[in-house]
């Protein structure tokens, strides 16, 4: 096969699965586990595979969805591609402006991020080689961390997890000072000296989060991720980074190459975590990853959603390389289990991927038709 492609089809599916017990941050509640899956096929009859972050607002699944079947799609169907960087640039230069005219340019990001997804795996079959290695990997083993751990049962949880082949763990904080430091305590005792960060959502403000770094001093946290909101200016989080004990870690939620970029130049962050699934897709989160690794920072891909964009991370964290960790969510989902391939098989906190092409998984649908929703 050649290396340039034209696109036969693109299409996305929706699925909801209800929680018997919400996922809890800082800032609300997930009643249900959402998932955007988006295939593409060739001219060839070759597939790929991606997902689109869907988890806020509640509906806001479905309308990636359509954003991917009824606006994107029609952009690129028939056409020829040389790479999946191609397409993205495509589609987001040519998006821009409607993305203002809604004001929605996350939704728009999050819908090509799942689209570009699907055409490196699609590329990558076409080469017959597995992602990682396309993206320049040495190695398919990764270490991961088990994530998501609520406040209520956050030491049931925990023990769960270790059972499941987990060493390392990350708490969601930013329930009040008592609730955080009872579950800090008790995870670090469960983990023992392996690896606890803990996840306050943007859940402070900066005095707030003073206030808290020394209590959270006594816990050895790997990181502290999003003390305080995203937005709030950089003399705050350098005062937070001043007066921490613990490495201050975010970028789930900077989503423009100007914002990555100023974090890599400073000092502040010493963890940074772009979703390949909420903005950049792999075309400007593998280039941002060698980046955040030049820049001496750790790379460790952020990941909330069902299990396309998971094994698309894992590719993506063992291609680039690195001491850094894939998160991997501790919360009931089956749109994550049944289509993360070899992220499921957790042994001592670490992950294999294999030499399949592409993703190296291919997922039959057909067994989550009752969770559709779109």
């Amino acid at each position: 096969m050649t290396d340039s492609f034209s696109i036969r089809s693109i299409e996305a599916f929706c699925y909801r699965y209800p929680l018997a017990t919400p996922v809890v941050t800082s800032f609300g509640k997930m009643p249900n586990r959402p998932a955007v899956f988006i295939r593409v096929v060739d001219e060839d009859g070759v597939e790929g595979w991606g997902e689109t972050w869907s988890n806020f607002p509640a509906p806001g699944a479905e309308h990636r969805a359509r954003l991917v079947n009824e606006v994107l799609a029609p952009g690129l169907v028939g056409r020829k591609l040389e790479s999946p960087a191609q397409a993205f640039q495509t589609l987001t230069s040519g998006t821009e402006v409607l993305a203002l005219q809604c004001g929605e340019p996350g939704p728009f990001a999050q819908a090509i991020s799942g689209i570009d997804l699907a055409l490196w795996d699609l590329f990558a079959r076409r080469r017959r080689l597995p992602l990682w290695r396309l993206l320049g990997g040495q190695s398919s083993r990764i270490k991961v961390y088990a994530s998501g751990i609520n406040p209520g049962g956050a030491a049931q949880t925990a023990e769960a997890v270790l059972k499941r082949g987990h060493v390392a763990l990350k708490l969601k904080i930013g329930f009040g000072a008592e609730t955080d430091l009872v579950n800090l305590a008790a995870l670090r005792a469960i983990v023992g000296a392996g690896m606890l960060a803990a996840d306050a959502n943007q859940g402070w403000s900066v005095d707030q989060a003073l206030t808290m770094l020394p209590r959270l001093a006594e816990f050895d946290l790997r990181w502290l991720e999003e003390p305080i909101r995203v937005d709030r200016p950089r003399d705050e989080w350098r005062r937070l980074r001043e007066s921490a004990k613990m490495p201050i870690a975010a970028g789930e939620n900077i989503s423009s190459v100007a914002g990555f970029r100023e974090v890599l130049a400073e000092e502040v962050l010493g963890v940074v975590q772009p979703d390949i699934a909420k903005w950049g897709g792999l075309s400007a989160c593998a280039e941002l990853a060698c980046d955040i690794l030049k820049s001496g920072k750790t790379f460790c891909p952020h990941y909330l959603g069902g299990g396309i964009g998971l094994l698309g991370s894992a590719h993506l964290l063992a291609g680039i390389g690195g001491d850094g960790w894939l998160e991997v969510d501790a919360n009931d989902n089956p749109l994550r289990d049944l289509f993360c391939g070899a992220v499921a098989d957790v042994t001592d906190g670490t992950i294999i991927l294999g030499e399949e092409p592409g993703l190296g998984f291919t997922p039959d649908l057909s067994g989550i038709a009752d969770y559709r929703s779109l």
